[in-house]
């Protein structure tokens, strides 16, 4: 039998992921990860039947309101 990752083309991206998937789509480990949705920086997954499942849209929207951090180091010697 073929994976569902089989099944979908690869330019259609699956809606529900795990939590190892949603981790690195997130781009952090699955600890950091489960800090995030702890702390409520990430979204809850939702249950299907014994399945936990986190919706690729929830986290995008999620992500985006994770502030970005300062690019510009703060020299005192500039001033």
């Amino acid at each position: 039998m073929a994976k569902t990752k089989d099944i979908l083309p690869l330019s259609l991206a699956p809606r529900g992921l795990s939590r190892v998937e949603a981790a690195a789509y997130v781009g952090v480990s699955p600890s950091l990860f489960d800090l995030l949705v702890g702390d409520g920086r990430m979204p809850a997954p939702k249950r299907i039947n014994s399945r936990t499942v986190w919706d690729r849209k929830k986290l995008d929207q999620a992500f985006e309101l994770i502030p970005d951090g300062d690019t510009v180091d703060n020299n005192p010697w500039d001033d």
